[in-house]
């Protein structure tokens, strides 16, 4: 299997890269979903350890709610919590600006590439799209040429 050639080091430096780029991307539930899948794998493997829990910097509909958090080699992640995580970790309260992590510099397309063979993800068959005119709202199609010509009675309207 080629997973095993892949370091936890190498690991957490990609959901740090990927974590980074979903808090300021327009579309960041893939990578936010990806993350997700990436540490719950590393969970089940025992290569990444629950901390606790802690409120959300950013409730959700005004609903204060928490996130666990993860360390995966030397950094830490949130994800959302299980019902099992609210019955068996500590609440660590407030976000702790203690957890901090350490700067990496890794390319999206690297961290991604790394996440998807560690996952096993491949991307959904894309249908070949149908090539389909543009369409405006505002526009309206000319007429010009529809008429009958010469003008009869029955082509003028007004």
């Amino acid at each position: 299997m080629e997973e095993s050639r892949i370091s936890l080091a190498e690991l957490a430096k990609a959901l740090y890269t990927i974590n980074r780029h979903a808090k300021t991307a327009p579309e960041p539930k893939h990578l936010y979903y990806i993350k997700k899948e990436t540490i719950s794998k590393l969970l089940k493997e025992k290569r990444a350890n629950k901390i606790g829990l802690h409120f959300s910097d950013h409730p959700k509909f005004s609903n204060q709610h928490s996130t666990l958090l993860v360390k995966v080699d030397d950094y830490y992640f949130h994800i959302p919590p299980t019902k099992e995580d609210f019955k068996e970790l500590k609440h660590l309260g407030s976000l702790d600006q203690n957890y901090r992590n350490p700067q990496t510099k890794m390319s999206l397309s690297k961290a991604k590439k790394i996440v998807y063979n560690y996952i096993d993800w491949k991307p959904a068959k894309k249908q070949q799209s149908v090539k389909r005119r543009y369409t405006s709202s505002y526009y309206t199609p000319s007429s010009l040429g529809k008429m009958e010509w010469p003008l009869t009675k029955k082509s003028r309207k007004f």
